[in-house]
């Protein structure tokens, strides 16, 4: 990684920000406002109803006429959230295109920033930031950059197989568009991972760049996310994880090194989980996370981690490795955090 100074905008190229709606009516005015509040871009909004229930289509339509960059594509019967990604992509023809869930908010000149250091550097394929997650009334956002990281897409990719995490939350992304288009869109065979997959496959058809500082985005956190309820599971996640590492492998026999460190991750990360889920008592849990992390890497099998995880502790020692694993987990995340804050992954 490299951090280099930021440089205005200096051209003025077309963003097309695609915004997936399902029920989300009440939200959709505040999104579409974020999406066109950046100064020295053309913008266009293209809002696509996946077949609401409630007025999200109407709020929609109020939406475009009173704004010319804003349009509107309605499914007449629900077709799920990847292909309400795609639907809308497919659609759009801007040089960067950004996917906003109609729940989630851009910050004022977040694009701008962005596109600045997309059109300075050529090479980079995905831009993002620094979301900011939220409940209730949305925080005033920091508009100050500290600088720009940029990885090649190498580099970046490594370091995510390392930890097997996905750095990126997904509304602070801006993808050149010629990327998406070698990409194809998200991958409808991993609905629960293919925002990953995407900047995986992304990084590995260009560098990766990073505006720091600024707050690029906001995050809305309420009872209807989408990752609290049809995602829901430590579990659920790492199978979905290792899938999404499974088929950029796939497509990509000869990377056998950062298969091995990956899957490595994948399975340490799971018996972490699953001494956690122990102790909380979640055999079920314990057992998937178990399987998963030894087909995933099988010498894991022979680490610590592994061992602690088997052996079976009763009386005080159970509530001292309950107490000692809850720190140690909180720590971890915590540098973790600072980490990602300040650098991005």
């Amino acid at each position: 990684m490299r951090l280099t100074r930021p440089v205005p905008l200096r051209t003025r190229p077309t963003v097309s920000v695609v915004v997936p709606c399902y029920n989300y009516g009440h939200f959709l005015p505040d999104a579409v406002s974020s999406a066109l509040d950046q100064s020295g871009l053309d913008m266009e909004v293209l809002v696509v109803d996946d077949a609401s229930t409630d007025d999200s289509a109407d709020v929609a339509r109020r939406l475009a006429a009173a704004d010319a960059r804003v349009r509107v594509l309605t499914h007449p019967q629900n077709k799920g959230h990847i292909a309400t990604y795609n639907d809308g992509l497919a659609e759009v023809r801007g040089d960067y295109v950004v996917l906003l869930s109609a729940d989630d908010l851009l910050t004022p000149d977040s694009l701008s920033r962005s596109v600045a250091l997309l059109e300075r550097h050529p090479s980079v394929a995905l831009a993002y930031g620094l979301p900011v997650s939220f409940t209730g009334t949305p925080p005033t956002p920091s508009a100050r950059v500290t600088g720009w990281s940029l990885w090649s897409g190498d580099s970046w990719l490594r370091r995510v197989c390392a930890t097997a995490r996905n750095p990126i939350v997904n509304p602070e992304v801006v993808l050149r568009r010629s990327v998406m288009d070698e990409i194809g869109g998200y991958d409808a065979r991993h609905p629960f991972a293919a925002d990953l997959l995407l900047w995986m496959q992304a990084a590995q058809r260009g560098d990766v760049g990073r505006v720091n500082g600024a707050h690029q985005a906001l995050y809305r956190v309420h009872g209807q996310n989408m990752t609290t309820t049809d995602f829901a599971g430590v579990l659920a996640n790492q199978r979905n994880v290792r899938a999404a590492f499974e088929e950029l492998f796939a497509a990509s026999p000869g990377r056998t090194d950062l298969q091995l460190t990956a899957s490595r991750a994948i399975a340490t990360e799971a018996v972490r989980e699953a001494r956690l889920a122990r102790a909380s008592g979640d055999a079920a849990t314990v057992a998937g996370l178990s399987e998963l992390a030894r087909t995933a890497y099988p010498p894991v099998t022979g680490t610590r981690g592994w061992r602690a995880l088997h052996r079976d502790p009763s009386g005080p020692a159970a509530g001292l490795e309950h107490r000692v694993l809850t720190r140690s987990h909180a720590l971890r995340w915590s540098a973790r955090s600072r980490r990602w804050r300040l650098v991005g992954t």
